[in-house]
């Protein structure tokens, strides 16, 4: 589960200075809540530019804050993260709309395209704002006129997010739990004993360590996407071209997964071989990986992912080609 606040609605609506500072206040309380239970909020980089009232932008409005509620906002909103449009899977070219809205670029788009996809992103509101009602509908529309519908669960109190997060299966409490969760949920992918090893020793990262179970749900979809004759189904090429190709995702950042550069894998060539998860004396090269911020960390995996083969998952851990 992974919240984004949705950065619709700030839409210039307070006029009164205190309402102002009571919204933030009831932000600050959801994001609370949601670390308590291991989450994050994900916010937009922009979002400390939103326009609150109808000269002030969020940046300027803060004055109204204690200092210390000041330092935190500002902290989590223009350093700290985590940011979605950083590891965002939708891109600029596709066509959400919300009540007769495009909602393209928008956190509620980059939610809705991740429930499509079977990745459970929901909203945090704003309140008070036009914004408190769930679910919200969006629709994907696509070639020809044809509409993916979906609803994206919203929030704008605290009451209901830990209502909602009480009711949500436990959170992981380490890399060990990472370990044993991933090892039991993604059968079809084959894991290296060795794997999580490189996350010994890094600080336990809760909302890392529910990207790397993001990433590794869709190696095993991509992998369950051949058909009797060993070729790529239409899913299979949907999930390539939003996961694995740099003109989608990321908001130009490139793709969730991707190759290390030539460079890297002539600078780094020691380190992305692997031993082969069948043992023996062989190695394994591995360049390819998917991508988790903040921290930065990355899964290295076998390419390509053919029908009927194994798809090794060889290293998960602190970013390699560093430097």
């Amino acid at each position: 589960m992974e919240f984004l606040v949705n950065d619709l609605s700030l839409h210039g609506q307070f006029s009164d200075p205190g309402e102002f500072k009571a919204a933030i206040v009831s932000l600050m309380r959801m994001r609370a809540v949601a670390r308590r239970y291991g989450r994050e909020l994900n916010c937009h980089r922009g979002l400390s530019s939103a326009r609150v009232t109808a000269d002030k932008t969020m940046q300027q409005a803060v004055h109204l804050l204690s200092k210390e509620e000041q330092r935190s906002l500002m902290q989590w909103l223009t350093q700290q993260g985590p940011f979605w449009d950083d590891v965002r899977v939708h891109c600029s070219d596709e066509w959400l709309e919300s009540n007769g809205n495009v909602v393209t670029d928008t956190a509620l788009g980059e939610a809705a395209w991740c429930c499509l996809r079977g990745l459970d992103h929901r909203l945090v509101s704003f309140s008070p704002s036009s914004w408190q009602f769930s679910p919200v509908p969006v629709v994907h529309v696509v070639d020809q006129g044809d509409c993916d519908p979906v609803s994206v669960v919203n929030y704008w109190n605290h009451a209901a997010v830990e209502r909602d997060l009480l009711a949500a299966p436990p959170t992981l409490a380490s890399w060990r739990d990472l370990a044993v969760v991933a090892q039991n949920r993604f059968a079809a992918l084959t894991l290296s004993k060795d794997a999580f090893l490189p996350l010994d020793g890094s600080p336990f990262a809760p909302g890392a360590a529910e990207r790397i179970l993001v990433v590794l749900g869709i190696l095993e979809r991509f992998l369950g996407c051949f058909d009797s004759n060993g070729e790529r189904t239409q899913e299979g090429h949907e999930v390539y071209r939003d996961f694995f190709t740099g003109k989608k995702g990321n908001g130009g950042r490139g793709a969730l997964f991707s190759d290390s550069s030539d460079d890297e894998k002539s600078k780094f060539e020691q380190a992305l071989s692997f031993q082969h998860p069948e043992g023996g004396n062989r190695k394994l090269f591995c360049s390819w990986h998917g991508k988790v911020q903040t921290p930065q960390l990355r899964v290295h995996f076998s390419w390509p992912v053919r029908a009927g083969k194994p798809l090794y998952v060889v290293y998960i851990g602190p970013k390699i080609t560093k430097g």
